[in-house]
């Protein structure tokens, strides 16, 4: 049987010197390639900090993360800043967009930091992500001259456009209305089914986590429940 894409095993983490606060309290879990999986849980449940560890940006205090048949304990920071930018996408509740560039513009610069420098193929790589995303026509806008919906657009294709293996959607509608976010939301499954994807979704919309193929619950720093889901 092949190993997980991703595999946490025991994994704690720890926060403070002289008062110690433990957030995560041995947690196991796995994502297989191409797995659409809602994290749900209330505020305070360690969600956040589970996200930061499985996108690289923070080292567990014990217990073991391998991503991709990369045991993390083994990388030093320069491997895991290549890694995280080879491998990870993220998408934030807050698109986050650089105000002074266009859609296009704000894509090259996300590849322009991956590779050290900007290239002309940069812009022509911006172009297919946007239009993936249905913003083919807007390259040249502004992020002021954009609805909502498109800056998260522009956002999800900006996450995409170094072609990751796993994107990372921390509460990626919660700043929608509810028809901006079910459209914002059918284009990550789509996006999920024809490229493989995996996506891991922070939610506290139980309409959305409902459509998840999978919802783990994070309750206080352990995982409470994980279980299969048959989108309606």
């Amino acid at each position: 049987m092949s190993e997980p894409w991703l595999r946490l095993d025991g994994v704690r983490k720890s926060y403070g010197d002289d008062v110690v606060t433990e957030v995560l309290h041995g947690v196991d879990l796995t994502l297989e390639r191409g797995e659409f999986t809602a994290l749900i849980g209330p505020s305070g449940s360690g969600k956040s900090t589970l996200l930061n560890l499985v996108g690289l940006l923070d080292r567990p205090t014990s217990g073991r993360l391998v991503i991709d048949g990369h045991d993390l304990a083994t990388l030093d920071e320069a491997a895991l800043t290549r890694l995280r930018a080879e491998t990870i996408g993220f998408v934030f509740q807050f698109h986050h967009l650089v105000g002074a560039l266009t859609a296009a513009e704000n894509l090259m610069m996300q590849l322009a930091a991956k590779s050290g420098t900007l290239r002309a193929v940069h812009r022509d790589l911006a172009r297919a992500a946007l239009e993936e995303v249905g913003l083919g026509d807007r390259l040249d806008a502004l992020p002021g001259e954009l609805s909502g919906g498109q800056q998260q657009r522009v956002a999800i294709a900006r996450a995409l456009v170094h072609r990751p293996a796993l994107v990372l959607a921390d509460e990626p509608t919660g700043n929608l209305d509810t028809k901006t976010a079910d459209d914002v939301f059918v284009l990550l499954r789509r996006i999920n089914e024809e490229r493989g994807i995996t996506f891991l979704v922070v939610t506290h919309d139980p309409r959305l986590a409902a459509r998840c193929r999978r919802i783990i619950s994070l309750v206080d720093g352990v995982v409470e429940s994980d279980k299969a889901n048959t989108p309606a």
